[in-house]
Formats: structure tokens, sequence, C-alpha cells
């Protein structure tokens, strides 16, 4: 016959305050539900890039292109506005990193490189060109929510942005730079010759854009998620003339939510 283990009064206590806590945030839960709200926690990786659209025609082709590790993190509320909870409307505040690295081979393409002495030369470039791009971002998505069944639900509406860091730059290779113009003056890059150049002061600060995305829920409380981002303004302020033509960018927001 076995022996009847009896709890100690602390052990007692702690399993009674862990009872007591679950109980509190279910009530917490359901007074949140009744007053139609529901809170999530996300987190997930921005794939894509900042890109002309279309591509024009200085940019002959696209010779490589890598992401990088771009994570995003983002709270959200969401309030229902009708008894089953099919229309609702959400605000976020989202901490992105949105990365990207290309090679391209370019023909009379603005550009204003560094010389040998630290000073700048500016002209239309022919030849490749590396660029780096790498812009962190707090984010206000302001968003519809549209319930298709208990575990769908679709998303859509505008966005925010404050850009708190970003780098747009790169270097030039195995090309020539005509300076001022297409009839001036050659200078040649050959080998391992090349010329860097640094647009990150001339990055914009405020950016807007439309989100239309979808989310899945797996669990009680898991969901997954993807979100498409359209930047909808130049990445480049207004008096920046160098690159011919705006930049936006386009990317897709992947991950996990957790929902309260």
């Amino acid at each position: 016959m076995k022996a009847r283990v009896i709890p100690s009064q602390p052990e007692i206590a702690v399993l009674y305050h862990f009872k007591e806590t679950q109980q509190e945030g279910a009530v917490l839960r359901e007074l949140l539900s009744l007053h139609g709200l529901d809170y999530q926690f996300k987190a997930g990786v921005n794939i894509g890039g900042t890109s002309p659209l279309p591509l024009p025609e200085e940019i002959r082709s696209i010779e490589s292109y890598s992401p990088g590790l771009a994570i995003t993190l983002e709270g959200n509320v969401t309030k229902w506005i009708d008894v089953q909870k099919k229309w609702g409307v959400s605000l976020g505040v989202r901490l992105a990193n949105k990365n990207m690295t290309t090679e391209a081979l370019v023909k009379n393409y603005g550009m204003e490189i560094f010389n040998d002495i630290g000073g700048k030369v500016e002209g239309l470039w022919t030849g490749g060109v590396k660029t780096k791009v790498k812009m962190s971002l707090l984010t206000i998505p302001i968003l519809a929510n549209y319930k298709i069944s208990d575990r769908w639900k679709l998303v859509a509406g505008p966005y925010l942005s404050y850009m708190m860091d970003g780098d747009f730059s790169g270097h030039v290779y195995e090309g020539h730079l005509r300076s001022p113009d297409a009839t001036g003056s050659r200078v040649n890059f050959e080998g391992d010759n090349i010329a860097t150049y640094d647009f990150s002061s001339s990055l914009r600060k405020f950016q807007w854009g439309l989100q239309l995305g979808g989310e899945w829920k797996a669990y009680k409380h898991l969901n997954v998620y993807a979100d498409l981002t359209w930047g909808l303004n130049d990445i480049f302020k207004k008096d920046f003339t160098t690159i011919s033509f705006a930049m936006y960018p386009i990317y897709l927001n992947i991950g996990f939510g957790y929902a309260f």
C-alpha cells in the first residue's frame, strides 16, 4: 500500500497562488473579450527589397540578390465592431528591419562616388553596382480586419513608418563613369579598382504605404501570419536627384503571433 504524500504548507501556498493566477488571467481575458478587444504579440522576418517600379532602362540586369536577416517585433490590439466578431479595426506598434544586398549591371545610371582624396565625383555610371540597403523602422499599422472563419482572418490598411536608422551604400566596379553627363570625361574602373558611394544621408525619415495580409489560427493562442507591405513614397528625400527614379520598399513579413 502506497503511503499518502501530504503537501507541506509552502507547497500548498505555491499551488494556491498558481491556481489563483490562472483564474485571474482567465477573468482578464474574459473581460477583454466582453469589450470586443483582442491583444496579440507578433514576431517574424521581412523578405523583400527596395526597388524602382517598373525597372528603368538604366538597370540592364540583376546579377545577385540577398535579403539578409530582417527581424520584426509587433504588439497590436484589435477592436471588434460587431457581435459576431467578423469585422474589426486593429492598431499596432512594430519594430522592423528592411534589408537587402543586390548586384546589378547598369548603363548611364546616376552616381556620386568618392574619389581617391575623399571628394565626390558625380556623373553617369556604366558597369557593375553593388548596393546594400538597411533600414530600422518604427511602424504604426492601422488595419481593417475580417474573419473568414474561426481560423482564418484577412487584414488590410495603411501604415506609417519613421526610419530610426538607415544605410544605402555600396560600390561600383568593372565599368566607367562619365562626368558630369554622358558626353563628359570618362574614368575607367577595372579589376580590383572600385569606388564607393553612400546615399544614407538622403534617405527619407517618414515613409508610408499599404499592408495586406492574412492570419491562420493554429492553436488557441498561436497564430501564423503573412503580411505584404508596399511603400508608396520614395525612400529618398525630394531634393535628392543623383538617382533619377523613385525607389519603394516592398517586403513580405512572415512569422508567428501569440494571442492573449
